[in-house]
């Protein structure tokens, strides 16, 4: 990941509590669970060291409860719908449990309507379903963490419905070769979410982008830190961060280069472009790093405000091209 400039007290604060609740599950897990695996099972629960062949099994299994499901390596041609409880999906070994192309619903990997999930150490390829939509993760209702997580070459990495009293945190993250303009339903993204009341992403990156926007939340707060926006690579793609009904919150200490191949370069961050449904006062833009990429040789704008409130930005570095805010 690239290497993101120095952090403010705030944003260092923000960054610390996301940690903590990313971690918050596996934490409470004794380490001799996790390590259990059944022979041959590739799906075992870890509080109990039942094993399963098919993932729903396992997430019925659990049912209303509270559990963790410890994946062991391989490539998974499967798929699972969480209804109820609040699950626990970690790879065994992080970065070796490979989800490849298989979706539940015409949605997702997994789709997640349960009380609440965490998921860790995955790696989501190849989703694709006729309306355009295919992502690695599909969140329906409840609560939603993401950890140490991989999402490539899909029409969406996560797609999430409205759900007003839902959270959702992506940390140390990365999404590749996402999204799409192709369906007539409009375009699919790499991260997209419906009315929820925070998101919450740090430590990522999104990179070669295939359409869409890289982040586009729909949420009342929004904070993202840290994390790095990598459009050189990118094909037809839209703007980093669209917030289309305006948010509060934080955009802090990211790293941002746009690229030549853009269906819309006018501008970096988009704020409330579909209407005013969230205060933009509250939501405070500093510390980041944008530029174009070599060669690119364009007027641009890093933060365009269609709400009129949020008054200007705070301190960032901005490369040639740039005009740092315009209210719309």
């Amino acid at each position: 990941m690239t290497k993101v400039h120095s952090r403010s007290l705030h944003t260092c604060l923000s960054v610390r509590l996301t940690w903590t609740v990313a971690t918050l599950a596996i934490a409470a897990i004794p380490t001799a669970a996790l390590l259990a695996q059944e022979r041959g099972a590739p799906y075992t629960i870890a509080e109990t060291g039942r094993g399963f062949d098919r993932l729903q099994d396992a997430v019925n299994a659990i049912g209303n409860a509270r559990g963790t499901i410890n994946i062991a390596p391989g490539r998974h041609t499967q798929c699972a719908v969480q209804t109820s409880g609040n699950i626990s999906y970690l790879a065994s070994e992080p970065g070796s449990v490979i989800f490849d192309g298989v979706t539940c619903e015409g949605k997702a990997a997994l789709v997640l309507r349960g009380r609440g999930a965490e998921v860790s150490g995955l790696i989501f390829e190849n989703m694709r379903v006729p309306d355009f939509n295919g992502a690695g993760i599909r969140l329906e209702s409840g609560d939603l963490t993401v950890a140490q997580s991989w999402f490539r070459d899909s029409q969406q990495g996560i797609l999430t419905a409205s759900d007003t009293s839902a959270r959702m945190v992506i940390d140390r993250s990365t999404f590749t070769r996402l999204g799409t303009c192709e369906g007539a339903g409009g375009c699919a993204h790499s991260v997209y979410t419906g009315d929820l009341a925070h998101v919450r992403i740090t430590d990522s990156r999104f990179e070669q982008g295939r359409g869409g926007h890289y982040v586009k939340s729909r949420a009342a707060r929004v904070d993202i830190a840290a994390s790095s926006f990598d459009d050189a690579a990118g094909r037809a793609t839209n703007y980093m961060i669209d917030l289309p009904g305006g948010a509060s919150g934080q955009i802090t200490n990211n790293w941002f280069v746009q690229g030549a191949d853009k269906e819309n370069h006018s501008a970096f961050i988009a704020v409330a472009a579909e209407g005013r449904s969230h205060d933009s006062r509250g939501l405070v833009v500093s510390g980041n790093v944008a530029r174009l990429a070599p060669g690119v040789d364009r007027n641009t704008v890093f933060v365009a405000d269609w709400s009129g409130e949020m008054g200007g930005i705070g301190e960032n570095t901005l490369g040639r091209g740039l005009t740092r805010y315009e209210v719309r």
